[in-house]
């Protein structure tokens, strides 16, 4: 029996020209897995945010159960039984991660009041139940990013989802995560749960999925049984005739490193007020011109700080920020863009994008005094960075929110590596981006060592951080739990015992 029937969809938006989805005919099975694939643009989240009620086709029809749905909201599509976890959180920052898990159906003291206990308790057994280490107490502005999606996907798990669909799921896990995670996905499709992944990585495709549907420009162009298609396989269907190196193992000039200290923390400790526990506790490190320092660690460990203190959103307690040779320990967002930073956040919704502005001011932000003062036509650098990025986009005017995940990704990279002077703090650089995209962002990410570039890679995709950087810090609970290079044998068993709390004595 099919838990889902999508029968001749088509979606275009108002204004654009180019359409979302072209006719897609897609059955999905009741209690399987499936992966909808496909390079950024193709109109896989699109296809999905009609399924579970964000928007109405333009033509076409949802069958649920064999059975045709009028979905034409999300409190429709719960009806039926349809959840989503997006790429982007829909999380409330104020509340506490549990308090996030239970809005919308809250246990209630006297029928009134939040019963904070047992929404606590609720929390947490889900929590537990599906092997995540999330601490539900803790207001989601103070989770990470990892922290944020499990909380997302313990909300969908409470709602009593039959069909379940995750938009990326593993972009920001470890590989310990994403196995526990695979786990309990199909401990849900045992109990009769249909999931629906949206991802572009084909290891996990083979890995977790049943089948995989793939599109491109729109249109459905196959579906095929998981176990009897090869990785090479879905990247032709996704890419067509391109050729693609996969070889994520693109370092191999060390000796360029310069040694010239650009970016210091010396002795850096971060707290908050009434906080016990420090979130950074004496982190020393350098990053030199013409080297890449990589960060990895499980989310909520401090990689979220070092890179909010890097940003300025953070300031230390103690220690030392230096810019080469100036204090920029409590330097406001402002004075560190005017003095260098170049800066891709992992969350580009919050901190990388202006949502209510439009796409042409988003991407001409740090040149816009420039085209004042010299009368240069915006369209010209517009048109240009949009071709050497390969960035899908609607009219420039449009608000920048319309861009999908992938494409917002790459307008943000585009413009930071525009403004660079010597350094650059990159933090999840190619979180939902497919496989085209993330090989031309680790070529711009080496280009710009070549150029001498002192470069700070924050990413939770260890075979990222192994194949990129020069050296690689672990975190662990807020403390450096080792540090690499990249060349020590068994690096990826080391680090994964690092990311587990067992501690490497550094090599000063």
């Amino acid at each position: 029996m099919n838990a889902v029937e999508l029968k001749n969809i088509t979606k275009i938006y108002p204004g654009s020209a180019k359409t979302a989805n072209n006719n897609i005919t897609l059955e999905i099975k009741k209690g399987e897995i499936l992966c909808i694939a496909g390079e950024n643009g193709a109109g896989k989240t699109t296809l999905m945010k009609i399924l579970c009620g964000l928007e109405r086709p333009n033509s076409g029809d949802i069958f649920i159960n064999n059975e045709k749905a009028d979905i034409n909201s999300v409190i429709s599509a719960k009806k039926y039984g349809i959840g989503m976890v997006h790429q982007h959180f829909m999380l409330f920052p104020e509340y506490t991660a549990a308090e996030n898990i239970v809005m919308g159906a809250e246990p209630r003291k006297y029928g009134i009041f939040l019963d904070k206990k047992k929404a606590n308790s609720i929390a947490e057994k889900i929590n537990t139940d599906n092997n995540f280490s999330l601490n539900c107490a803790l207001k989601v502005k103070d989770l990470s990013l990892g922290e944020m999606q499990k909380t997302e996907i313990c909300r969908i798990l409470y709602q009593n989802a039959d069909i379940i669909i995750l938009d990326e799921p593993t972009s920001i896990l470890t590989e310990k995560e994403t196995e526990a995670l695979f786990n309990t996905l199909r401990i849900l499709t045992d109990k009769g749960k249909t999931i629906i992944i949206i991802t572009h990585k084909l290891r996990e495709i083979k890995k977790i999925s049943d089948r995989v549907a793939v599109l491109k420009k729109g249109e459905l162009i196959g579906v095929r049984e998981a176990p009897e298609i090869n990785e090479n396989e879905i990247a032709a269907l996704m890419i067509g005739n391109e050729k693609i190196d996969f070889n994520l193992n693109i370092n191999k000039d060390s000796e360029k490193v310069k040694n010239e200290p650009v970016i210091i923390f010396d002795n850096v400790t971060v707290k908050r007020r009434r906080q016990k526990h420090p979130l950074l506790e004496n982190v020393s490190f350098s990053v030199s011109s013409g080297e890449i320092l990589g960060f990895a660690g499980v989310g909520g460990n401090g990689l979220g700080v070092i890179e909010a203190v890097l940003g300025g959103f953070l300031h230390p307690a103690s220690g030392k920020v230096l810019h080469k040779d100036r204090d920029i320990s409590k330097t406001s967002i402002f004075r560190l863009r005017r003095g260098g930073l170049a800066y891709v956040p992992a969350d580009r919704i919050r901190f990388g994008s202006a949502a209510d502005a439009s796409i042409k001011e988003n991407m001409t932000v740090n040149k816009r005094l420039g085209f004042v003062k010299n009368n240069a036509p915006a369209a010209d650098y517009i048109k240009n960075m949009t071709e050497r990025y390969n960035i899908q986009m609607p009219d420039t005017e449009e608000s920048v929110s319309k861009l999908s995940g992938g494409n917002l990704q790459k307008l943000i990279l585009a413009r930071e590596i525009d403004c660079l002077k010597d350094y650059i703090v990159f933090s999840e650089p190619t979180w939902g981006l497919d496989i085209a995209s993330s090989r031309f962002i680790w070529e711009e990410i080496i280009s710009l060592r070549k150029r001498g570039a002192a470069i700070i890679l924050i990413s939770t995709n260890l075979d990222e951080i192994i194949s990129l950087s020069d050296r690689i810090i672990v975190m662990y609970s807020g403390k450096i739990a080792g540090e690499f290079k990249r060349s020590e044998e068994s690096l990826k068993e080391s680090i994964g015992n690092c990311m587990q709390g067992v501690f490497k004595k550094r090599n000063e």
